[in-house]
């Protein structure tokens, strides 16, 4: 008997799964992905709207810095880009008042900024995962009011 026999012979009758554990395995996995991912998707939806609001606090308070050093708001027109990049007519500007370039919602769409605002000095706002306005739950609004 050589050396290589010896270990070719003993595993030969136990060398994989059988269908039927390979069956079992994937029920199991099933089972549990169904139960799981429901959950786990709840939450994502819930950290896009706490995303949503956190930054539109870091912007209410960059605007509010800007206010304080020009005087006013950006207008509609110079939007949230007045806050990463100087305007060309604003000589009390002392930004950037954000380190780098507005980001966008977590649904990948720009926030709507208007000065002047219809529910508070300026509005800033997303229409939330729908894009649409209105809407409830994940699909509402939000807003800095």
């Amino acid at each position: 008997m050589s050396f290589f026999s010896v270990f070719s012979d003993r595993g030969s009758r136990h060398a994989g799964f059988t269908l039927l554990e390979l069956l079992v395995v994937l029920v199991i996995i099933g089972l549990l992905a169904g139960y799981v991912a429901p959950r786990y998707f709840a939450q994502v939806g819930k950290a896009e709207v706490k995303t949503a609001r956190a930054q539109i606090d870091a912007f209410e308070k960059a605007l509010d810095q800007y206010r304080l050093d020009t005087g006013h708001y950006p207008s509609s027109e110079q939007g949230l880009t007045a806050l990463f990049g100087k305007p060309t007519d604003e000589p009390n500007w002392q930004g950037p008042y954000l380190k780098k370039a507005a980001p966008q919602d977590p649904w990948g769409r720009n926030y709507i900024y208007r000065y002047p605002g219809e529910h508070a000095d300026f509005d800033l706002f997303s229409y939330g995962k729908d894009g649409q306005l209105g809407g409830s739950g994940e699909e509402a609004d939000i807003g800095n009011w």
